[in-house]
């Protein structure tokens, strides 16, 4: 059974719904598995709960728009 994973920051409800749709319909017209073998979990960590080159998301965002 194929799974997806993704971890990301907040998502709205729409957005969580539109990437399972659209994750599970890409991958099953690549793999050619039907889309009900998929499984696709969404895991959601506060920016500053994960930090990327030594530094948290957070700041890492702060930074980048502003």
């Amino acid at each position: 059974m194929p799974y997806i994973s993704i971890e990301s920051g907040k998502l709205t409800a729409e957005q969580k719904k539109r990437l399972i749709e659209r994750l599970t319909a890409t991958a099953a017209e690549i793999t050619h598995i039907p889309v009900q073998f998929f499984t696709v979990t969404i895991k959601e960590l506060s920016d500053e709960n994960f930090g990327i080159g030594g530094k948290p998301i957070d700041e890492i965002k702060r930074n980048y728009n502003g």
